[in-house]
């Protein structure tokens, strides 16, 4: 697993510096369309060249943002075209039913601005909100704003961050790695008491 962290971090790094505020967005659209590569070390180490001078301190969190958003409308996309056509299909399979979605669409509706919000500063279920709120068809504008709303503090935090820890920054790879593990973790608890929410149902049917 270090290796595999450790390939990553050098790939951003290796991007940032040779495509500059570019690379920034890229990365950062990269992780909001469900592909896990961490913020934690995009924003920091590019604070970090805001320390060196070779950065904005503005520019790097406004364009870390904008990538959240890029990232996260095709995230959207995906599960508005695609997710929900998949799920009704073959949801069963995966103990998702028909009135699954029509709850998920509720709770969107009811709740999806915080949600969507919120989630932007929550490592890993950052990275696959957007999907889920295109599943449940939430309305797109409102999508779009509370993404950029939730993107921005994100970004610029973990810009400062990396601008005042300098040379130091790496070191913030380690508290956020334990954060992420506790997460995963949860996400994990969730998913098995789903499970035998709808096996014990099933049971119950018969």
């Amino acid at each position: 697993m270090e290796h595999i962290l450790a390939f990553i971090a050098s790939f951003i790094i290796q991007i940032i510096e040779k495509t500059g505020y570019s690379g920034i967005t890229f990365l950062m659209a990269l992780e909001s369309a469900n592909i896990p590569i961490p913020s934690e070390i995009i924003m920091p180490f590019s604070g970090f060249l805001v320390f060196a001078g070779k950065f904005s301190f503005l520019l790097v969190g406004l364009f870390g943002a904008l990538g959240n958003l890029l990232g996260s409308i095709l995230g959207y996309f995906i599960g508005y075209f695609g997710g929900r056509n998949f799920l009704e299909k073959y949801g069963k399979y995966f103990f998702i039913y028909r009135k699954d979605l029509e709850k998920a669409d509720v709770w969107f509706s009811r709740y999806g601005q915080g949600i969507v919000f919120f989630s932007r500063v929550l490592p890993v279920i950052r990275t696959f909100i957007s999907t889920p709120a295109g599943i449940a068809k939430m309305n797109f504008k409102t999508f779009c704003f509370y993404t950029i709303l939730g993107s921005l503090p994100w970004s610029f935090f973990l810009t400062f961050i990396g601008f005042k820890m300098g040379e130091n920054w790496q070191i913030l790879d380690i508290y956020f790695r334990k954060l992420d593990w506790l997460i995963i973790v949860s996400i994990l608890l969730v998913i098995a008491w789903w499970l035998w929410k709808h096996i014990k149902n099933l049971k119950s049917n018969k």
